[in-house]
């Protein structure tokens, strides 16, 4: 399954995938939903981007994936172009819900519900798909402090730029806080770019080269972060798995090989259910669109939660299987 799909390239093709969402929305037995993609190159927004697409396609349902490229601008321009089309719902994947806050109070008054997936609550939005990331950043935090046995030196890698990875990196805050005996020698925080993997790679060279035999173990905000250094710590060569314990979060097919492998530095992650929640989002959005369902009887609150799991040598081979 392809990582990166590009959509509505120009305006003009913007304007023909408008004209022809409009022409299908007309018909209320046949939905029409836009999918919004906020990185696609990012593999865990394809992933619910693609599952969201294809459920709402088994469903006899149209859809159209639409591509910011980690662009405010781009995402505010595919906002627009939904609203104008006058789709039957839009779902957004990592999306940014205060900063596009008038693209989400537009498609509300338009008639037009709005779910978010891993994105954070919004007043315009019905509901945001998500983990408890609070329980999330606690299971990876804590499994770190295990493998270190509450002792030593960390570097960390993080990402503000996105509600999830945000709340991760407070609760490992708020870990180190309670336990003085590990001590951050280092971070570096992502920049919001497209080429945020070089960014990675810069800043953690950097970091281990300062701090090069004085680490003991090493977060990660999400698994792609992880993998940049993964990859770094076996090129320098010389270490052992576990000196240093990499953690991150996220789970995936190249994650789960990762740990399996004895020459990878990566020994846990707390996985997300990406596929499970793409498909749920198409399930609600059913129900508010289809069934006619009032949002406060499919949820109390604005959050829809799924489950999430720790995964380490323990139980990889569970989640190679499938």
């Amino acid at each position: 399954m392809s990582t990166r799909r590009e959509f509505i390239q120009t305006a003009g093709a913007a304007t023909v995938a408008m004209s022809a969402l409009g022409a299908q929305a007309q018909t209320p037995a046949r939905p029409t939903i836009g999918i919004i993609g906020f990185q696609m190159s990012s593999e865990t927004h394809a992933r619910v981007a693609n599952a969201a697409e294809a459920a709402a396609k088994a469903k006899g349902w149209t859809a159209q994936v639409l591509n910011s490229r980690g662009d405010l601008a781009a995402n505010t321009s595919s906002f627009d172009t939904l609203i104008l089309a006058k789709v039957s719902g839009i779902i957004v994947c990592m999306g940014k819900p205060v900063e596009a806050d008038a693209q989400f109070k537009r498609a509300k008054e338009a008639g037009i519900p709005v779910v978010t997936v891993m994105s954070g609550a919004s007043p315009h939005a019905a509901f945001d798909i998500a983990v408890n990331e609070y329980a999330v950043g606690s299971d990876a935090a804590i499994y770190l402090m295990d493998q270190m046995t509450y002792r030593g030196n960390i570097l960390t890698q993080r990402f503000e730029g996105n509600t999830a990875t945000r709340i991760r990196g407070k609760v490992l805050d708020a870990v180190l806080s309670e336990n003085t005996a590990v001590k951050q020698l280092g971070t570096h925080t992502m920049a919001r770019t497209a080429s945020w993997r070089d960014d990675v790679r810069a800043g953690m060279t950097a970091l281990l080269l300062r701090h090069q035999g004085q680490i003991d173990g090493i977060w990660a905000s999400f698994d792609g972060q992880a993998y940049v250094i993964d990859d770094l710590l076996q090129q320098a060569g010389g270490g052992t798995r576990g000196k240093p314990v990499l953690v991150s979060v996220d789970g995936g097919p190249e994650t789960y090989r990762r740990i399996a492998d004895p020459k990878s530095f990566l020994m846990a992650t707390v996985t997300i259910p990406f596929e499970r929640m793409g498909a749920e989002a198409v399930n609600v959005m059913e129900r508010l669109v289809v069934k006619k369902e009032a949002p406060g009887t499919i949820n109390a609150g604005p959050y829809i939660y799924m489950s999430s799991e720790l995964v380490d040598k323990t139980n990889v081979a569970q989640y190679l299987k499938k």
